[in-house]
């Protein structure tokens, strides 16, 4: 039996309205708070640090610029997407900045990492070889703009 939760729009194979746990301990729900609160920390020390809201706005969505790899291939997309959207990368560059006294590489990390848990936060994830919506977080059901995602076996 597949159960279908209105909340928050998973399909779980198996599951019953008895064995669903609450919405704030699936996994689902728990990957977007934490999106949330990875957000609003980003957005905090940006501005204990002084940050530029213009730079800020302007740097937002720069990211997503590495989506273009998938002009090329779902793999190389996939690749290209993901280098950009884990927080390896601007963990390193916000290290550097804090290690050199350099502000600036610190702010575009504090961007960087708060681009990431907003694509967290609205459902977005990893992405497999095979395909834009295929995700570590499930299969994203993107019709009418919702974002939501839904469970994959």
């Amino acid at each position: 039996m597949t159960l279908h939760d209105p909340l928050t729009r998973l399909h779980v194979k198996g599951a019953n309205a008895t064995t669903m746990p609450g919405p704030l301990i699936r996994p689902h729900v728990l990957l977007r708070l934490e999106g949330a609160v990875e957000l609003i920390l980003a957005l905090v020390l940006y501005g204990v640090h002084g940050g530029n809201w213009a730079l800020f706005a302007l740097l937002l969505f720069v990211p997503d610029l590495s989506a273009l790899g998938y002009l090329a291939s779902p793999a190389a997309g996939g690749a290209s997407y993901n280098a950009a959207h884990t927080y390896v990368l601007p963990v390193a560059l916000g290290v550097v900045g804090l290690a050199s006294g350099h502000i600036l590489p610190l702010q575009l990390a504090l961007i960087w990492g708060a681009h990431i848990a907003m694509d967290r936060l609205l459902g977005y994830g990893l992405k497999y070889p095979d395909a834009f919506k295929h995700t570590h977080l499930g299969s994203e059901d993107i019709s009418g703009g919702s974002g939501a995602v839904r469970a994959v076996r």
